[in-house]
């Protein structure tokens, strides 16, 4: 059964991000489902689905629903994960949606990521992946030493220089700017970002996201009922889930190549276009290499040419692919992946204010790209009412060259 166009994201919501937001993990999530609801024009008493990822870091799904009031809920997610699960989510609700086992479904990701769990704390019990007991005697513990390693790898493979990855920092840090929600809004130079600290070599402090407390939410429904809701309707077009690198155990043996590079083809087929549609991107960016790394493996920029892309602004509002429109987890806030899938709905709604991408009919936003906890997953959302453009058939990046050149 065809997933394309079927369903349709009819409300997002959020809270505050904040370094500590003084309530639980429950009170967020209830938060920003409220928010999400109410910008639908969907009562509570609508909703009969819940979904959610988490990593033992927030409340159950079963418990918000409980919250909610849902009597009888017919569709229930609760999936351990990061932010390899994070699009996962809304591609379940939306399979759940037009399936007929539900008819509208919130999805969620609450964290108080910087007050309570703390991602790459080691004050917590170990994660049960079974090469940490290899890691822990080396002091090799937090995601920053995890993927510094797989930066250097990458950055040896494209000759890339430390100014490759400021420029996206920079750049994401100007569209933040833009955005009333995001934590960082201070001006950032290339001076400044250089200067900045070393988390884990090759990472610099600008080169790791925020810790934020903060909950994101959108709602799932059919797309002909939220055609008669509150808010245009932005269909999902097109998902796709894959697997990917653990850091040992899975025999992937070039590193520098994400999952993704694997998951685009059954995207872009799953949706009916190819690269070059694409409008918007907003790519999970844990770390600043992700960003390029994907620009590379979603087939939207030639290998090895994504710095010249950020030197020449093609990233930037104005360019040819806008990357990370809100400021992203380097300078938005950190929601775990489900405050891209915001901004990209807020995006094809044409609501986005001063960092608005003229015209954007196609995004594509991406959960990360299957490092360290071994799965990926990607969405392809489109404004209701525009035609899909191509069969799906793979088109070429666009490298340098512009988009459908």
């Amino acid at each position: 059964m065809m997933l394309r166009d079927r369903t349709a994201v009819a409300g997002v919501g959020w809270t505050e991000y904040a370094k500590n937001s003084g309530v639980s993990t429950l009170t967020l999530a209830l938060r920003a489902i409220g928010s999400a609801l109410d910008d639908a024009g969907i009562r509570h008493s609508d909703v009969d689905g819940v979904a959610c990822h988490r990593v033992g870091d927030s409340v159950q799904a079963v418990l918000v629903a409980q919250a909610l009031g849902i009597k009888d809920l017919r569709y229930h997610l609760d999936m351990f994960g990061g932010g390899g699960t994070s699009h996962q989510v809304v591609a379940h609700a939306a399979m759940a949606v037009a399936t007929g086992m539900a008819e509208t479904v919130v999805c969620w990701r609450a964290v108080n990521a910087r007050s309570e769990f703390r991602m790459g704390g080691t004050g917590r019990a170990a994660p049960d992946a079974l090469e940490f007991q290899y890691q822990l005697p080396y002091g090799y513990a937090t995601p920053p030493q995890q993927y510094a390693m797989l930066a250097r790898a990458w950055m040896h493979a494209r000759d890339a220089k430390p100014e490759d990855l400021g420029r996206v920092a920079i750049a994401q840090r100007e569209h933040a700017r833009l955005s009333p929600r995001a934590m960082m809004r201070t001006p950032l130079d290339m001076d400044a970002y250089l200067a900045s600290r070393w988390i884990a070599e090759p990472l610099r402090l600008y080169d790791c996201c925020l810790e934020t407390d903060a909950a994101v939410a959108v709602v799932v429904t059919s797309a002909e009922r939220a055609r008669d809701l509150a808010q245009p309707p932005v269909l999902i077009a097109g998902a796709a889930t894959g697997g990917g690198h653990t850091l040992f155990s899975n025999g992937r043996a070039d590193a520098t190549v994400s999952a993704a590079a694997e998951l685009a083809p059954r995207l872009y087929a799953a949706a009916g276009i190819g690269p070059r549609e694409v409008d918007v991107a907003q790519l999970y960016d844990a770390f600043t290499f992700l960003v390029p790394l994907q620009l590379e493996d979603y087939g939207l920029v030639e290998r090895g040419e994504t710095g010249g892309f950020y030197a020449d602004g093609h990233a930037s509002l104005g360019g040819l692919l806008p990357v990370n429109t809100h400021g992203g987890h380097l300078s938005e806030g950190y929601v775990h992946g489900l405050n891209h899938v915001a901004e990209a709905v807020t995006q094809l709604r044409g609501a986005a204010g001063a960092r608005q991408v003229a015209g954007a009919e196609v995004a594509l936003t991406t959960g990360q790209p299957g490092y360290v906890g071994g799965t990926c997953s990607a969405l392809i959302l489109r404004r209701d009412g525009d035609p899909v453009h191509s069969s799906g058939q793979a088109t070429a990046p666009m490298g340098n060259e512009g988009n459908g050149a």
